[in-house]
C-alpha cells in the first residue's frame, strides 16, 4: 500500500502542532522555609514535584524536617541548613521529631 506524499506532510504537520501546544514543564524551583523560634516558617505556595526545599535552622536548639509520609528526614543541628527534594506531589505533613508541636504542611502539585 502506498502513502499519498499530502498525507506524509499533513500528518508531520499535525503532529508538529500538538508538540507546539503542549505546555513545557516547569523548571524545578528552590524554596526556603527558616526555622525560628521553635516554629517552622511560612511554607511557599505552588511547591511542585522536583522543587527543592532549603531548611535553615536559626533556632540554638536540634529540629528535624520529618515527612509523615516518610518521603524525607532532614537532621537540622543549630545554626545549619539543608536541603531537600519534593519527590511526589500530594499534601506532606512534617513534623519536627524532637519538638511534636512544630508542625507544618507541604502542598506539591
Amino acid at each position: 500500500m502506498k502513502i499519498h506524499p499530502a498525507l506524509v506532510t499533513l500528518s508531520v504537520l499535525v503532529a508538529g502542532a500538538v508538540a507546539a501546544d503542549a505546555p513545557a514543564a516547569a523548571a524545578p524551583r528552590t524554596h526556603v522555609v527558616v526555622i525560628d523560634k521553635m516554629k517552622f516558617g511560612a511554607v511557599p505556595p505552588n511547591l511542585h514535584k522536583g522543587d527543592k526545599i532549603v531548611w535553615v535552622n536559626r533556632d540554638m536548639f536540634r529540629h528535624t524536617a520529618t515527612a509523615a509520609d516518610k518521603s524525607f528526614d532532614v537532621d537540622l543541628p543549630p545554626s545549619t541548613k539543608r536541603v531537600t527534594v519534593l519527590r511526589s506531589a500530594g499534601i506532606i505533613k512534617v513534623v519536627c521529631k524532637f519538638h511534636p508541636g512544630m508542625r507544618t504542611v507541604l502542598k506539591v502539585s
